[in-house]
């Protein structure tokens, strides 16, 4: 009997109490949905298999004392199959054993359902739009766009595992000033000039103008010798790049699609496979920023002032007005942030229900005046739009920050990552930590095959169990005659508990935005399954003492020789950890190998 099927259990209790009138004051508009039924497992197995707080939570709208309460439940749930007993503790806990028979059908399910194992469909019908890394396509992605692309990406698959339409896109911001800085730097940088003031460095700005003239010059353009206009110096003598001319418009018109190109490369290696890739200037060329200003204007939030034009996000929360057109003509950014919520909401193919926008730790001042256009456009904010922000990431080598990048200058790039640990240990490694809370990334331990390395472990997990199953096919050892009910160890136990946790967990991961859930629980079945390893068989062990002969050989190979019942049962409940595990790696884009 799993947990949920528990808190089912509990659940039409409660609504039985009720209607036989043994319930006190309570009705049944006053019990909560089944979901808020909590059946845990106890810290102290003395306790129980599992564990519910039912009679505390309704014991003041009953008007009745927990313990009085919890005895009602305890009566009711000694009587349902599948049970051992049930007893009262404390201030009116419930504590439930389960007979072994009913704690370990959840190996059964578990190879009956195979991959599908735990996943729903509890937000099937909804449309998640989930736009994430978005780096600018002015460099390479640096350490804290490809945390994102290892979290967004396992978010999604979470989202969908729970019955989610989940759209991935990438936001290429190849509109603005940014652009223009990212071609002056390449114009100086094929001149051999020093790099503007407001420009980018690293060698990748060498590789990319070297590109672009070479491409150039196939075509039967010779770049350098278009137009060119010298921007000046600062007041300190700094080269402020130069102005708006053909010689730079070339540069841009080539050198961007280079590094879409490049982030395209780096997603796909990393196992990241965008749906939509959306343009910030298409915004612009298509009229959809004109229209969305239109569509507030129309809608009483737009004003002029000043020779601007603003939008009175005031009215919905903000603190303060924002500026979306400038008084020299131009667009302020945000007018391309209004503009693309209103497409992400009422495009013509996959409208999103809701828009989960996951932006770095900088842009967390941009979170009032997002969440006041959500509203302006009768949307609600936290459903319609979702604004997650991650926070910083530390790349660690022997003790020390590692950061420099031989292409991009004073940073680490997804490359660089990928080239020290692979891709397994960088998206583990930064999926597996709350993207709340910055992350140290040690090199040295997550190119270490040792427990101490958090991928490592369970993977090892999962060879381990193909291993199980290899030594077994060799033994002749199959499911034939498997009793499950023999699963009655605490080894036995606890794994079997861990496996019944894996629907109520996917689902939270799911509601919370938390993938690196996913990574613990898997950390903490690994565990569970290696200790179990070490102390029950499937297949006999081999003789590890070279001295032992005869009848002690003997003793030695009957004490880990299960019988035939319990090596069958025990093999499905290592297919079971196996297949789970397998789950939730490609949950997080991570292999499950079957050797190591």
């Amino acid at each position: 009997m799993s947990p949920e099927a528990l808190s089912e259990l509990i659940f039409n209790i409660a609504n039985t109490l009720v209607s036989e009138g043994k319930a006190g004051t309570l009705t049944a508009d006053l019990i909560p949905p089944q979901a808020k039924f909590v059946v845990m497992r106890p810290k102290d197995r003395a306790h129980g298999d599992w564990a519910s707080n039912a009679a505390m939570q309704l014991a003041k709208k009953a008007g009745m004392k927990p313990r009085d309460l919890a005895e009602l439940f305890a009566a009711e749930l000694t009587n349902a199959d599948g049970i051992k007993s049930v007893e009262v503790a404390g201030p009116g806990f419930i504590n439930i054993t389960l007979d072994s028979a009913s704690a370990a059908a959840v190996v059964d399910t578990v190879l009956e359902a195979g991959s599908d194992y735990g996943k729903n469909d509890h937000l099937s019908g909804k449309t998640l739009n989930l736009e994430f890394v978005s780096a600018n396509p002015t460099g390479p992605i640096h350490i804290g766009g490809t945390r994102w692309a290892a979290v967004g990406d396992s978010m999604a698959r979470v989202l969908e595992a729970n019955g989610a339409k989940v759209v991935r896109e990438y936001y290429f911001n190849d509109h603005g000033e940014q652009i223009n800085r990212f071609a002056k730097s390449l114009v100086a940088a094929a001149h051999g000039e020093e790099t503007p003031i407001d420009g980018y460095k690293g060698a990748y700005i060498d590789e990319i103008a070297k590109r672009v003239i070479d491409e150039a010059n196939a075509d039967g353009v010779d770049v350098l010798s278009l137009p060119r206009v010298d921007g000046g110096a600062d007041q300190d003598g700094n080269p402020l790049g130069e102005g708006d001319s053909e010689q730079r418009e070339e540069f841009r018109k080539r050198a961007v699609p280079m590094m879409f190109d490049e982030i395209q490369r780096s997603m796909k290696n990393f196992r990241v496979n965008f749906d939509v890739w959306f343009h910030e200037n298409s915004l612009y060329s298509d009229g959809e920023v004109d229209q969305a200003i239109a569509d507030l204007r129309a809608r009483g939030d737009i004003y002029e002032k000043d020779g601007a034009t603003w939008f009175e996000s005031t009215k919905h929360g903000d603190d303060k007005d924002r500026v979306i057109i400038k008084s020299d003509g131009n667009y302020a950014y945000f007018a391309a942030d209004i503009a693309y919520y209103r497409n992400k909401r009422h495009r013509e193919t996959n409208p999103a229900d809701v828009a989960i926008y996951m932006l770095g730790a900088d842009h967390h001042g941009y979170i009032g005046r997002m969440m006041a256009m959500c509203e302006a456009f009768g949307d609600k904010p936290g459903e319609n739009m979702q604004i997650l922000i991650g926070q910083l990431v530390n790349v660690m080598k022997d003790g020390k920050a590692v950061r420099m990048s031989k292409r991009a200058g004073n940073v680490v790039t997804i490359d660089d990552l990928t080239d020290a640990i692979g891709v397994d240990a960088s998206r583990y490694s930064l999926a597996r930590t709350d993207y709340n809370s910055p992350v140290d990334i040690d090199l040295n331990l997550l190119s270490s095959h040792s427990n101490e390395n958090p991928v490592y472990y369970v993977q090892y997990a999962h060879a381990r169990s193909c291993n199980v199953d290899r030594n077994a096919a060799a033994a002749g050892i199959t499911y034939e005659g498997a009793d499950v009910s023999l699963l009655d160890t605490t080894a036995d136990g606890e794994v079997l508990a861990a496996l019944a946790q894996w629907p109520a967990l996917l689902r939270e991961a799911g509601d919370l935005r938390a993938p690196h859930r996913v990574a613990h629980y898997l950390e903490d079945l690994a565990a569970t399954y290696h200790k179990w390893y070490n102390v029950e068989r499937v297949v006999p062990m081999e003789l590890t003492d070279p001295e032992a002969r005869g009848e002690q050989a003997d003793a030695i190979r009957i004490a880990k020789a299960p019988e035939p019942a319990r090596a069958a049962a025990r093999l499905k409940l290592n297919d079971a950890v196996k297949t789970v595990i397998a789950e939730g790696l490609d949950l997080l884009g991570v292999t499950a190998p079957d050797k190591m």
